[in-house]
C-alpha cells in the first residue's frame, strides 16, 4: 500500500485477499532405472514419447529390459518419464570406477551436486512420483528402490517378481520386505520384440503406464486394477483363482488372463502389513495430498503466527480437501464425515508458537477399492412374484 499521496489523482492498489488456492501436484511422472548399451550414464533424461527415448538410448536391441519397459509405459497411457541409465559393470571399469556388483551401480554414490550416481541422481528431481527398476529382482536392488522412495516420502516403487519361480508352485513366491511405499507384481508379460520375436518382459513398465492412465481418466484415488494390459500377448504363468488366494494376502498383485476380457491387472495392494496402508491408491492419494499441501503452503513461512494466519491456512486446506471430496477421492456423505482441518489454540499453544512452529492437524477418510464384491442370494418363499 502506498505510504503517501503527494498530488491529486486516481491511485490503484493491489490488495491481497488472503486466499491462496492449493494446486494438486502431478502423480504419474515415472523414473525408470536400468541398463543400456548406449546413451548417457547417470544422467536422468526426460522423455515424453518413445521417439525421445530411442534418440538417447537406442532401440530394443540396446537393452534387455529398459527399452521394453519404457515402450510399455507409453503404450499403456504414460506421458512423462525420466530414464536413468546406470550403465554396466564393464563400462564402469572402463571409466576407472571401482564397482563390485550390479547392485552397486543401482544404489549409487552421493558425491555432491553433479557428482551423484545411481538412484542418488534422482534425488535432484522433485517431480518424480513413481520409481521402477525393470527386471531387477535382486533383493538388494529392490531394497534400495524402496529405501529411496521412503526417504523421498512422496514416491512409490513398482517392483517385479522373478521371471521363473521355484519348483513347488506360487506358494514359494515371497514378496520383498515390508513397506507402504511399494507394490509387487507377478508374473512377467509376453510381448513382441522386433529382433528376438516373442519374449517375456517384467511387468513394471506396463503397470507404471496403467497407473498414469488411471490417474488421468479417474484420479489417483482410483485403484489401478481391473485394467487392460495393452501390448500383452500372454503371460509367463496363467494364475488361477486358487493360486491368487495364496498370493493376494501376501501383498503380491497378480496379472491374469480372463476369457473374453483380456489380460488385466487383478490386484491393488502394497507390500505393507499395516492395514491402514493396504491399498496402492490410498498410499498414492496421501502422497499427492501431503506434497500438494507442503508446496502450496510455503507462503506461510515467516508470517505472523496468530489467529488470522490460522484461519487463512484452515480455509485454504479445507477448500483443497473439499475439491477432493467432490471428485470422489474421500469417503463420506458430508465434508464433515470425509475430512477435518484443525489449526487453533489447542494445536498451537504458547510453547509451540515460541518455538517458531505452526501445527495444522488434518484427518482424511480415503475411499478404498471394492476388492471383494459379495452377493447374498436366497430362495424366495413359494408363491413369490417377480415383476419389472
Amino acid at each position: 500500500m502506498a505510504t503517501s499521496y503527494l498530488s491529486p489523482g486516481v491511485y490503484v492498489e493491489e490488495v491481497d485477499r488472503g486466499t491462496k488456492p492449493l494446486e494438486m501436484v502431478g502423480t504419474s511422472t515415472v523414473a525408470f532405472v536400468g541398463e543400456s548399451k548406449v546413451g548417457p550414464v547417470n544422467q536422468p533424461i526426460l522423455c515424453t514419447n518413445w521417439s525421445q527415448f530411442t534418440k538417447h538410448f537406442g532401440d530394443f536391441q540396446h537393452s534387455e529390459y529398459l527399452a521394453h519397459a519404457v515402450y510399455a509405459f507409453f503404450n499403456n497411457g504414460g506421458s512423462r518419464c525420466y530414464v536413468l541409465n546406470v550403465g554396466t559393470v564393464e563400462q564402469a571399469k572402463e571409466r576407472g570406477e571401482e564397482v563390485s556388483s550390479k547392485a552397486a551401480l543401482y544404489i549409487g554414490t552421493d558425491n555432491g551436486p553433479g557428482a551423484r550416481t545411481g538412484l542418488k541422481t534422482l534425488e535432484e528431481i522433485e517431480e518424480i512420483n513413481i520409481v521402477c527398476a525393470p527386471g531387477q529382482t535382486d533383493p538388494v536392488i529392490q531394497d534400495a528402490v524402496l529405501s529411496h522412495c521412503e526417504n523421498m516420502k512422496y514416491r512409490f516403487a513398482i517392483l517385479d517378481s522373478p521371471e521363473v519361480i521355484e519348483k513347488g508352485g506360487v506358494d514359494k513366491l515371497q514378496k520383498p520386505r515390508d513397506s507402504k511405499y511399494g507394490a509387487y507384481y507377478f508374473p512377467w508379460v509376453e510381448v513382441y520384440d522386433p529382433v528376438r520375436g516373442n519374449v517375456f518382459q517384467p511387468p513394471s513398465g506396463f503397470i507404471a503406464g496403467i497407473y498414469a492412465r488411471t490417474d488421468a481418466e479417474r484420479g489417483v484415488h482410483k485403484a489401478p486394477a481391473n485394467e487392460i494390459v495393452r501390448g500383452a500377448l500372454g503371460l509367463k504363468y496363467n494364475i488361477t483363482k486358487g493360486e491368487q488366494d495364496i498370493l493376494n494376502p501376501k501383498g503380491i498383485n497378480c496379472i491374469r488372463a480372463f476369457p473374453n476380457r483380456g489380460i488385466r491387472v487383478w490386484g491393488a495392494r502394497t507390500i505393507s502389513s499395516d492395514p491402514s496402508w493396504r491399498y496402492v491408491n490410498v498410499r498414492r492419494l496421501f502422497n499427492m495430498v501431503e506434497q500438494s499441501i507442503e508446496l502450496g503452503t510455503q507462503w506461510v513461512v515467516f508470517e505472523p503466527n496468530d489467529q488470522r494466519l490460522w484461519k487463512r491456512v484452515t480455509r485454504d486446506i479445507t477448500a483443497f480437501l473439499m475439491r477432493l471430496w467432490r471428485q470422489g477421492a474421500l469417503f463420506g456423505k458430508t465434508p464433515e464425515e470425509a475430512f477435518y482441518v484443525k489449526c487453533d489454540e489447542e494445536t498451537n499453544p504458547p510453547e509451540v508458537i515460541d518455538a517458531g512452529q505452526l501445527i495444522i492437524e488434518i484427518g482424511m477418510c480415503p475411499v478404498k477399492p471394492a476388492e471383494f464384491v459379495i452377493f447374498r442370494i436366497g430362495q424366495m418363499p413359494a408363491g413369490g412374484e417377480v415383476s419389472e
